[in-house]
């Protein structure tokens, strides 16, 4: 086997959450260009009529759900849909979140169970749903999720999605002991700082903008595309003894703090 063919996701299929937009729409395409048939979820299926053509557009089929990733008694039809549209399902990527800015002291109980029923319990629910699959079947799988810089710093006025993203993280190490010996790997990627809609708040700042660039050693916001190659290659037999780790694409934040 070569070493390029390590990375080839031909005959696979993935399933990406929160893929209307930003990243989870990059990392669709992304793992399309691999060569995965990919489903994509978000809370309107008309949302995701771009990021489906662009999948089509590569000679891969596409499937686009209609889900809120925090009706979590939903994930287990999700999955059982991608099984029975596309034949099976090798790959899932949790990348659905969701954020709002607010100082911690006005932070009530309604804005805390709602990041965290996304972010956390959303993502579990969509982890096990797969997982109970494969283990089933008697096969493995590959789950990646979407952490962030936030699973290893803290950041004001963030504190219910600082709090969402750390127990993540610690939910991919968790899961990743567990499930290993069913051949489940489970690895987080933790994306630095990128433009999106949900993070256009702070970017709409220009103060702040200096002042994060002034952290970041490569001296650049990071572009979708820098994502695309971390997703595959965990999702992919290159990543196949690699389980329970987390790769911050942060252009060198965390490492020079």
């Amino acid at each position: 086997m070569s070493a390029l063919s390590l990375f080839d996701l031909s005959g696979r299929v993935a399933l990406v959450t929160g893929a209307s937009r930003g990243i989870g729409a990059r990392l669709a395409r992304g793992l399309a260009e691999a060569g995965a048939d990919v489903a994509v979820t978000a809370r309107s299926e008309v949302a995701l009529a771009e990021t489906v053509a662009a999948i089509e557009a590569l000679g891969r089929k596409a499937l686009a759900i209609a889900h809120d990733a925090a009706e979590v008694e939903r994930a287990e039809a999700v999955v059982e849909r991608v099984l029975h549209a596309l034949g099976r399902l090798d790959i899932l990527v949790v990348n659905a979140g969701i954020e709002q800015v607010r100082p911690s002291i006005e932070v009530d109980r309604e804005l805390w169970e709602r990041i965290h029923g996304v972010n956390l319990e959303g993502a579990f629910f969509a982890m096990r749903a797969a997982a109970r699959r494969w283990i089933a079947a008697g096969r493995g799988g590959a789950i990646v999720t979407l952490c962030s810089l936030t699973s290893f710093v803290g950041v004001p006025t963030a504190a219910p999605y600082t709090a969402s993203k750390s127990g993540l993280l610690g939910l991919t190490r968790a899961l990743a002991s567990e499930w290993a010996p069913h051949g489940i790997r489970v690895n987080a990627i933790a994306p630095g700082y990128f433009r999106t809609a949900m993070t256009e708040p702070f970017y709409a700042d220009p103060a702040w903008q200096e002042r994060m660039l002034a952290k970041i050693p490569v001296g650049r916001f990071g572009a979708l595309d820098d994502l695309v190659g971390a997703c595959i290659f965990l999702a992919s037999d290159a990543a196949a003894y690699v389980t329970g780790q987390c790769l911050a694409v942060d252009g060198g934040y965390l490492a020079s703090i």
